[in-house]
């Protein structure tokens, strides 16, 4: 009796076991098939999507560390004279910003307050015009500012050099820019040319260099000076930079007016 209870038992398990391996439609499932089966749809609790919703942030806030370190570092890592350099940009041009706001709040005052508003605004129209003119180049300049020789015996200075120089000057504070005899404005590109030379805007320019430049002569002066700045890099290459600031300079090469082909003023 006994030994029949227990086949009937160990049947018992083999059915459920069987059962267990078949699909509803009665097909025999392979192991893989029983493994997937048991993984996917995934059940998930709501412990568990809280925990990975934690998990996720938690990440997230590390990666933004991460990163802000890395930042960090990279200013920890530069050397004195770029940090100094990097310094002096940004003080200049907060100074230049806080200028032109005061200028801007002093013209809207005086337009608010004025009992001719309509003469008030063609004198600052007029005013405007001039200063874009000097922008553009098609207008000549005087101010204070500096004038930058660079003599190069060897002709090793070449136009990247020269284009560096002028961004340090435009980055400084530069309202308008003269080198020998050719205007210097937004549009004014520089190559190679035979040693000792280089083309501006297509007009070969040999040296010695002249760059006569409208501006803050000290915030010029200081922003060429900075250690690793143009003087010298120029001096490391067997040229000489000198600067000097001048009172009254006049800028007076100009970019000749063009008429366009295509473009027309947009009427309102």
């Amino acid at each position: 009796m006994i030994g029949a209870g227990r086949e009937r038992r160990e049947q018992q398990v083999g059915q459920d076991q069987e059962a267990a391996g078949r699909t509803p439609g009665g097909v025999r499932q392979t192991g893989r098939q029983r493994l997937g089966a048991a993984l996917w749809p995934p059940r998930v609790s709501r412990a568990q999507l809280v925990v990975a919703l934690l998990l996720f942030s938690l990440g997230l806030g590390l990666a933004i560390q991460v990163r802000s370190t890395n930042s960090d570092t990279q200013l920890r890592g530069a050397r004195q004279e770029d940090l100094v350099r990097v310094l002096d940009e940004v003080d200049a041009r907060q100074q230049r910003l806080d200028s032109e706001r005061q200028q801007l709040q002093q013209s809207l005052s005086t337009l608010q307050n004025s009992s001719q508003q309509a003469k008030e605004a063609q004198i600052q129209t007029r005013d405007k015009e001039q200063q874009l003119g000097v922008l553009a180049g098609t207008v000549a300049a005087t101010g204070p500012g500096i004038v930058l020789t660079i003599e190069d015996p060897g002709g090793k200075v070449q136009a990247d050099m020269l284009l560096n120089t002028l961004e340090e000057l435009r980055a400084a504070g530069a309202e308008a820019v003269e080198i020998n005899d050719v205007r210097v404005v937004a549009g004014t590109w520089f190559s190679d040319a035979a040693s000792g030379s280089v083309s501006i805007s297509g007009k070969r320019v040999a040296q010695p260099y002249r760059f006569t430049v409208i501006g803050n002569s000290h915030d010029l002066d200081t922003a060429l000076g900075i250690p690793g700045g143009v003087v010298q890099s120029v001096r490391q290459l067997k040229a000489s930079a000198t600067v000097s600031q001048q009172k009254s300079l006049a800028v007076t090469a100009l970019i000749p007016l063009t008429t366009p082909d295509y473009a027309h003023s947009a009427q309102p």
